[in-house]
């Protein structure tokens, strides 16, 4: 592992104008550096680069990080992999923590399958394109399937010749340990303890890693029999978990960035053939049904998902479960199902990449809208179906995890369905309020999204602006916490008389210590939690180092302080020299920007607390029980809310 002084010297060395403009052109714009987004098309850049910082921000698709966070995401590399990137970009010497006996062999182990595999690679590469049998078997069978030269070179193809153990033989006699043949899924030993090859007879579709190594392979059988699986895949090791993969997602993810958006289709030729047509934003589950784990993987990258699946009873039974699984991830999904009779490949081959795009453009269609009908034309008018059919559209439903977007798909859908929205709705937060119940309360050092909120019939709530006042006192925090700002307080001299002297304050100190004073809790946990961060500090130590959130490994706190560390806008240096005209900046009266910012969220808590006793008040009218001093008690959060409004010199209009 890296060493944490490593990390530090790497984070405080590498500046990420220099990084990403390496990717992307950069303009500088007053203090910061703009240029159009790598993770999205777009023509306006929207992509802003700060310096200062050492973050970026596109306020387009809302990407945003540290230097380390960017080469993750365009790279597609892991963390460490990032940084040693940059390490030898700038000539850091990584020192490595010495890890455990245990730790170590753990290392090693899987080293030694990754360089097993990247031998097994080349190997079936060489029988493909140079053993008789290779080129006469299957790369005629390549050819056949109009798979161009250059699409074997890209996707690394191979052949394993039909000897039962042709390439065990060949890896042990190349100085490779046969443990390791069967811990790849290479080889298998009989129950007479003969070492045979997995993949003999069969086209090999190498699958690799985000980041390019080869952690596994798919094999498709050549000659016709019903007794053989036509394709089989490596079995499950330290190294390779079908579950987690997804083929050609190492050559697609760059395209996946530039278009924000991701096909899935079913297969490896389905994959290579949209390739050879142009579009490369295309991936395959390998060998399973698509999973959470893969859904992760690709979101990395977009929040669009396109499936591409065969028009038949399979293919829309695969669509069908794919939904289910995307859903909850918050992905905006969409479904194409080609032309009977066709598969991907087939489709792409046929036709052309141009004529492809366009088909998928004209025939993408909502998923959500898509099982609805597809639910409708299949049950009709069946009572009994009809309700089976409703069931499953509502455990569908109970996956959006956006309430704002489930209200909406409830409406179109119950609409589709020709039910009352009301009746959806309540079987909607039967399935959220079992979700709920059973899960277990979240702490803030394992923060995890809040709990789903349940629709109410024809019940919006109203917005509060809580939630703003929070994010820009988290917002003063971030940016000004360290700075001074003072308070003129009385004091007695030494002969009783009594002196005004201004004492100095953190930002950061003063914030918290309000707060505090009014035992006031944030109810966004994100920024409840930075608060509580800067209000464990030290004493001697006054303001928080951002790194620490920057490079925080959850990425709600990293997103949260990217966006609150970055302005959308910036004044023009020369606007006053121009204009004659001198625009207030926040900081040059830091103190009232502090008081005021402070002041208003009080408010908005005591605004907040004032329609909560309300409430209360028209139940006591019920019951009369404790009317009188819940009557009492609004009268007090009235006055509160005056004297806060008179401190902020505004005219209120509630």
């Amino acid at each position: 592992m890296i060493s944490k002084s490593t990390i530090d010297q790497i984070v405080e060395t590498a500046r990420i104008e220099e990084v990403v403009g390496e990717y992307v052109p950069l303009k500088k714009r007053g203090a910061n550096f703009i240029g159009c987004c790598p993770f999205h098309g777009e023509k306006t850049p929207s992509f802003n680069v700060n310096p200062a910082r050492n973050i970026f921000k596109c306020f387009g698709c809302g990407e945003g990080g540290s230097v380390i966070t960017f080469l993750m995401k365009h790279e597609g590399i892991s963390y460490p992999e990032a940084l040693r990137k940059l390490a030898a970009r700038y000539n850091i010497e990584v020192e490595e923590t010495v890890p455990s006996p245990e730790e170590q062999q753990v290392i090693d182990e899987k080293e030694s399958l990754y360089v097993l595999n990247s031998f097994a690679q080349k190997s079936f590469s060489e029988q493909l394109l140079e053993t008789e049998e290779g080129k006469s078997i299957a790369l005629s069978y390549l050819k056949e399937r109009a798979i161009s030269m250059e699409s074997i070179e890209k996707f690394q193809l191979g052949y394993s010749l039909a000897d039962a153990s042709a390439f065990a033989k060949l890896a042990v006699k190349s100085g490779y340990e046969e443990k390791y043949l069967e811990k790849t899924g290479l080889c298998f030993r009989t129950d007479r303890g003969q070492l045979i090859d997995r993949f003999r007879g069969r086209v090999i579709f190498p699958i690799h890693t985000v980041s390019g190594r080869i952690s596994g392979f798919g094999g498709r059988i050549l000659k016709k029999d019903d007794k053989i699986a036509k394709y089989v895949n490596s079995s499950a090791s330290d190294i390779y978990n079908k579950s987690t993969v997804l083929y050609g997602i190492f050559q697609a993810k760059k395209s996946i960035q530039k278009n924000n958006c991701c096909y899935i289709t079913e297969g490896y030729l389905d994959v290579i053939s949209f390739h050879q047509a142009g579009i490369e934003n295309i991936v395959a589950p390998c060998g399973t049904a698509l999973t959470e784990l893969q859904v992760k993987s690709i979101s990395r990258y977009t929040n669009n998902i396109v499936l591409i699946f065969d028009g038949d009873p399979a293919g829309i039974n695969a669509t069908i479960k794919a939904i289910d699984i995307i859903l909850p991830a918050g992905i905006n999904l969409k479904v194409v199902l080609l032309p009977d009779g066709n598969d991907a490949d087939d489709f792409a081959r046929k036709n052309g990449g141009s004529f492809v795009k366009d088909y998928i453009a004209k025939h993408a269609k909502d998923a959500i809208i898509w099982k609805t009908e597809k639910l409708i034309a299949e049950h009709g008018d069946d009572p009994v179906k009809k309700t089976e059919a409703v069931k499953e559209l509502i455990a569908t439903l109970s996956l959006i995890s956006d309430a704002i977007l489930r209200s909406n798909y409830t409406k179109k859908c119950s609409a589709l369905l020709e039910m009352n929205e009301a009746t959806l709705i309540s079987e909607i937060n039967k399935i959220i309020r079992k979700q709920i119940t059973g899960k277990s309360p979240e702490t803030e050092n394992n923060l995890a999204p809040a709990p789903t909120p349940i629709l109410k019939p024809q019940q919006p709530t109203p917005t509060s602006g809580a939630d703003e006042q929070e994010k820009n006192i988290i917002r003063l925090l971030l940016n000004f916490g360290h700075l001074k700002i003072s308070f003129p307080e009385e004091f007695e001299d030494e002969n009783g008389a009594t002196q005004i002297k201004n004492r100095e304050y953190s930002v950061a100190r003063f914030i918290v210590e309000e707060i505090a004073l009014d035992n006031i809790r944030f109810e966004h946990p994100v920024y409840d939690m930075i608060l509580g961060m800067y209000a464990r500090l030290p004493e001697k130590e006054e303001f928080l180092n951002v790194n620490q959130l920057l490079q925080s490994n959850q990425e709600l706190l990293r997103n949260a302080a990217v966006e609150l560390l970055s302005p959308r806008y910036e004044l023009s240096e020369n606007w006053h020299a121009m204009h004659g005209i001198h625009v207030t900046m926040e900081e040059h009266d830091l103190k009232k920007t502090v008081e005021q910012s402070v002041l208003h969220l009080k408010k908005q808590k005591v605004i907040k607390m004032l329609e909560e006793n309300m409430q209360l008040i028209k139940e006591a009218q019920q019951t009369g029980q404790e009317y009188d001093h819940l009557v009492a008690q609004q009268q007090k959060l009235e006055n509160i809310k005056t004297a806060i409004t008179s401190l902020l010199k505004i005219d209120i209009l509630r």
